[in-house]
């Protein structure tokens, strides 16, 4: 699924150094990665264009990578779903079992219990 001809989009982007947000946006995009970050509180990260939802960024997704608590993960997956994104990746600590089972009821890939960071780099 870590692929570079695809668009990424990150959700909880952040500004702030410490939080994953930050640090999967930052891996990716120096890896050479298409991110964006989605934060209804960012302008811009990086020197990226933020934007506050999926629904109104102008590329297509691919991925949406989810760096947010479980609670938001499950209210966005609805854009996602609607957005046709067929793919999500949620990081450690954004998943719940109420989320992997939403992805596996309307067909999207979910893959969860694994670090995109990580995983880029095997």
């Amino acid at each position: 699924m870590i692929n570079k001809n695809l668009n990424y989009a990150v959700i909880g982007a952040s500004a702030n150094q410490e939080k994953y947000g930050f640090k999967v946006f930052k891996d990716l995009k120096e890896a050479g990665y298409k991110v964006i970050p989605v934060n209804p509180s960012l302008k811009e990260l990086l020197g990226t264009k933020a934007y506050p939802m999926l629904t109104v960024v102008p590329a297509k997704i691919d991925v949406a990578i989810f760096v947010v608590p479980p609670a938001v993960t499950e209210t966005i997956l609805a854009e996602v779903k609607k957005l046709n994104i067929k793919k999500v990746w949620l990081q450690p600590g954004s998943e719940s079992q109420k989320a992997i089972e939403f992805c596996e009821q309307n067909q999207i890939e979910c893959i969860h219990d694994a670090c995109i960071m990580i995983e880029r780099q095997k």
